[in-house]
């Protein structure tokens, strides 16, 4: 059945995750419009096609037992020179994402895999750009903020155009088979994962 790559995310729900996305393309970053905004569960991994069955029954059973948690973004942060990003950082909510991606990794699990770099969660706005163009987004989101409940993850595949599409959703709390994704847009998908949600501009 060949590979999929694949990642697990919770979405920056609208209308700020299309914002931030617009933002990024607005910065220069060519990959914006196929990639939701999101703060990364999983990065891009590879698997075999045949095992999707048992990765959602694995992120159904994640969800299944999870709780809401506050998320809050404020201010910009990069990983340059190691990497070179810059993103948003996330304030609060950050242990709640370390827990759920630790779950969602679980060794025993489908998706077991090794991170190039310790786990930290961030909503990135510019990636793998000029130096003066990450420099005005660190800059131009230096007094960016938004909030809201995270109130589940989805899982994501790579097209082959390199478009990242929704294919289901995993509320906290659902039952074992997730919530279908529902037909649209990839940036549909910005919208997920979040219940009430407030921004902040300075």
């Amino acid at each position: 059945m060949g590979t999929v790559t694949l990642g697990v995310s919770i979405a920056v729900p609208e209308p700020y995750g299309s914002s931030l996305q617009e933002l990024r393309a607005g910065f220069g970053d060519a990959a914006a419009h196929g990639i939701p905004t999101h703060v990364t569960l999983v990065p891009p991994t590879e698997v075999a096609a045949d095992r999707l069955p048992e990765i959602r029954a694995h992120l159904a059973q994640v969800a299944a037992t999870g709780l809401p948690f506050a998320m809050r973004l404020a201010g910009t942060g990069t990983f340059r020179p190691l990497s070179p990003v810059v993103f948003v950082q996330v304030v609060e909510g950050g242990p709640g994402c370390t827990r759920l991606q630790g779950r969602v990794r679980d060794p025993e699990g489908p998706l077991s895999r090794e991170l190039a770099f310790p786990y930290h969660p961030h909503v990135t706005v510019a990636h793998g750009i000029s130096e003066e163009a990450m420099d005005r987004a660190f800059s131009e989101l230096a007094d960016y903020a938004a909030e809201w409940t995270c109130s589940g993850f989805a899982l994501y595949e790579q097209g082959s155009d390199g478009v990242w599409r929704k294919l289901r959703e995993y509320p906290f709390g659902s039952g074992a088979a997730g919530v279908p994704a529902q037909p649209g847009s990839a940036t549909d998908s910005a919208a997920s994962a979040a219940g009430e949600a407030t921004v902040r501009r300075s």
